[in-house]
């Protein structure tokens, strides 16, 4: 008799997963053993009862996948029809990924861009300033090397130029920080009802998605609804990552984890390695916050715009993606999101989880996968022109 062995793998990117290199970082991998079999058709048996394999990714980029080994040779051909697992949503998902969300201010998106310019600038400035003695005895000539005198000391004419357009993009995002409070505010005041959605028919990963919405409320701001869903790998619990990874939760963390970061709402619900950049100013009592955070790896569907009566017919991310996958290593999740222009204030989300089936058969070419920064404010949740 040889052993059935389920393996999950996973190298998940960190936070701006475009300045890192993945194959520099450890892969996760855990097995479990399912049963002892006499021979392999026994064991494919087996594993149609159980959730199906998939690979998404590379060895030497980004990937997850589940797969099964059998007396040293892998088990690939096992085919499903629409199978749903049954395991619940991660804590994450009701916390963060479930309800009502504002949409970031596009100031904080252009203002980030703007410092790394001037950061730019502010180099290239020192530089000048470095090689203008060289520019003077060649009779080249440089300007703005006089001197300005702010109290007892001289400064650069350049200086004082640069360093304002250093200093002003931080003193905006503090000010948009707060009007971003304020929004809160103002939004938790109205207590919004929830959206009324009805899927028509179950929810398969390779298979248009089918719904009626109605709104129990049409705010007389609101300009129009769009809806879209989307696929995504969100982050492995951390203490599961840590466990496979063999490291302790009181030394050092491995390369890509950052030390775990305290949560003003509830502990544990990311793995510590967006260093509060996530998303802006949230407001303490909302549990999760009220800015949707985006999953680094992520596939948006089609988008329809609503109209009152209408049947909504969403079609599927491509390429196929598998179907929810929920466990402490693994995650691949479906959302499907409201997004609702208003005149003024922003769009506003409605963020609805799904429970949708692996499709069959199971292979997948998705090899290279759709990367994002992380921070809620380059989320973009397209609509309908």
């Amino acid at each position: 008799m040889s052993d059935l062995i389920e393996e999950q793998r996973i190298r998940y990117p960190p936070f701006e997963p475009n300045r890192w290199r993945p194959e520099a970082l450890p892969i996760a991998e855990h097995q479990f053993k399912i049963g002892s079999f006499e021979n392999k058709d026994l064991a494919i048996e087996e594993l149609n009862s159980r959730c199906p394999p998939f690979k998404l990714g590379e060895d030497d980029s980004w990937m997850i996948e589940r797969r099964y080994r059998y007396d040293d040779e892998i088990l690939n051909a096992v085919q499903h029809d629409h199978w749903l697992e049954s395991n619940k949503f991660p804590r994450i998902v009701k916390r963060q990924r479930r309800g009502w969300y504002l949409i970031p201010n596009p100031i904080h998106n252009i203002l980030r861009k703007f410092i790394n310019g001037v950061v730019i600038v502010l180099l290239l400035s020192l530089a000048y300033l470095a090689i203008s003695p060289i520019l003077m005895l060649l009779g080249i000539p440089v300007y703005g090397l006089d001197s300005v005198r702010w109290g007892l000391l001289d400064y650069p004419i350049l200086a004082t130029l640069v360093i304002p357009l250093l200093f002003a993009p931080l003193f905006i995002r503090v000010l948009a920080n707060l009007i971003e409070l304020r929004r809160q505010n103002t939004f938790l005041q109205r207590n919004l009802e929830m959206p009324d959605i009805q899927f028509l028919k179950d929810s398969v990963s390779n298979e248009h998605l089918s719904l009626e919405l109605k709104f129990p409320e049409w705010d007389a701001g609101w300009i129009h609804a769009d809806v879209t869903w989307r696929v995504g790998i969100l982050p492995p619990a951390r203490e599961s990552l840590l466990e496979t990874l063999g490291r302790s939760t009181q030394r050092q963390p491995p390369p890509g984890l950052s030390t775990e970061l305290p949560h003003h709402w509830e502990a544990g619900l990311d793995d510590g390695t967006a260093g509060g950049e996530d998303a802006p100013m949230e407001l303490q009592q909302v549990k999760g916050g009220l800015y949707l955070r985006p999953m680094r790896i992520m596939a948006q569907g089609s988008v329809q715009r609503w109209n009152e009566g209408e049947t909504i017919e969403l079609s599927p991310p491509e390429p196929f993606w598998p179907g929810t996958v929920s466990s402490p290593l693994l995650r691949i999740h479906w959302e499907c999101i409201v997004r609702i222009e208003r005149e003024k204030g922003g769009a506003l989300l409605w963020v609805q989880p799904l429970k949708v089936a692996h499709h069959s058969p199971t292979e997948l070419d998705l090899r290279t996968l759709p990367l994002h920064d992380g921070r809620s404010e380059s989320d973009v949740i397209p609509s309908t022109h």
